[in-house]
């Protein structure tokens, strides 16, 4: 008979005879410059790829969930904690990787541009790119963004998520402009006022941003705790 500890023993040398392969985690972080939708890229420093633009991303650790590894992935590059962010797809392709067997977990994270770390983004030698002028990435790199693009399309239509990119005060026109960058098309202007209007998710200030005319625009914020009352009576956001 085998003693408890034997047993534990035999089970456990179980998982030796499995394949061990890498786990990494890939983070999409959006930002948004009030004019255009931008991502945030690095210029990868080693082999395979050296010297070609990538994703941020990082392996997970023993002690770490899936979460947890993309936060720690984003504080280091932008400095920021308390980021919106969501689990988008995981990657598997056998040979996605040329160097070793890595699965990935893909990110997407929304960031407001002005509020990030500068510094930190120099010293990992990170660039942010309009999506439109966004360079060739590695791997499954390209695969990945055109997913959290859709992915963001879809929740900006369901939910206000694009406030995540906004500074705290912002004018209609900024908003405006978020979601035509999101969208990826024009919007009417008359509409989509009256839209966000008949939400009444913002409050409006008594500030004015005077940078884009004399006449100035007055800046709103968005009601987050109006909102969240508002959903749990049986509201629906739809753009």
């Amino acid at each position: 008979m085998h003693t408890t500890d034997q047993k534990e023993i035999l089970s456990l040398a179980y998982y030796d005879h499995e394949d061990k392969v890498l786990l990494a985690v890939d983070c999409i972080i959006f930002g948004f410059d009030q004019e255009e939708l931008k991502i945030l890229l690095v210029k990868r420093g080693f082999e395979p790829e050296k010297g070609k633009w990538s994703l941020i991303g990082g392996f997970l650790k023993k002690e770490e969930d899936l979460d947890i590894a993309a936060i720690r992935v984003l504080h280091h590059l932008t400095g920021l904690h308390d980021i919106y962010m969501e689990q988008l797809y995981t990657y598997s392709k056998v040979d996605r990787d040329p160097a070793y067997r890595t699965l990935s977990v893909a990110y997407y994270a929304l960031i407001d541009i002005g509020k990030h770390d500068k510094e930190l983004i120099k010293k990992n030698s990170a660039q942010w790119f309009s999506l439109k002028d966004a360079p060739n990435l590695i791997f499954d790199h390209n695969a990945m963004v055109e997913r959290a693009m859709a992915r963001l399309r879809r929740r900006a239509l369901s939910k206000p998520i694009g406030f995540e990119l906004l500074p705290e005060k912002f004018t209609m026109r900024q908003l405006q402009k978020l979601y035509e960058a999101i969208m990826g098309k024009k919007l009417d202007k008359r509409n989509f006022i009256s839209k966000f209007n008949s939400f009444d998710i913002l409050i409006k200030l008594d500030e004015k941003d005077m940078s884009s005319s004399k006449k100035g625009a007055f800046l709103y914020k968005f009601n987050e705790e109006k909102y969240n009352r508002k959903v749990e009576e049986g509201f629906s956001f739809k753009i």
